[in-house]
């Protein structure tokens, strides 16, 4: 049943991450704005999720649902390390180093500011 709940989960995440990728594609930037919304936004969700989660507000089943399967499909890792790539390979450095750069500190900062929500709440 465990497996159930990671599946609908990540399907959902992976349609929101789809959407927002949809939504922005748009602007024809040459930075990688969606990937970087998507993960900013699941780390703020999952930030959120763990502060309840410490707060015994989610069970077992919650967090694999929103925990493990929508930020797991929502945020993307490899595609943020393959757009890093190809900004390299195409010899765009410095937007490839403030994209490290902003992708850290920006999503560790969502994490807590989940985290601070969730203590307001």
């Amino acid at each position: 049943m465990n497996f159930l709940f990671i599946f609908l989960g990540g399907g959902l995440g992976s349609i929101c991450r789809y959407g927002i990728s949809s939504l922005l594609k748009q602007y024809q930037l040459h930075f990688p704005i969606a990937t970087l919304t998507a993960n900013v936004i699941s780390c703020i969700i999952l930030g959120l999720l763990i502060g309840l989660s410490l707060k015994d507000g989610l069970s077992d089943q919650q967090r694999l649902l929103w925990m493990t399967g929508f930020c797991g499909g929502f945020s993307t890792f490899s595609t943020f390390s393959a757009e890093t790539f190809q900004l390299f390979e195409k010899g765009h450095f410095t937007t490839g180093l403030l994209y490290i750069g902003l992708s850290l500190i920006v999503c560790l900062s969502c994490i807590g500011l989940g985290m601070w929500l969730s203590q307001r709440l």
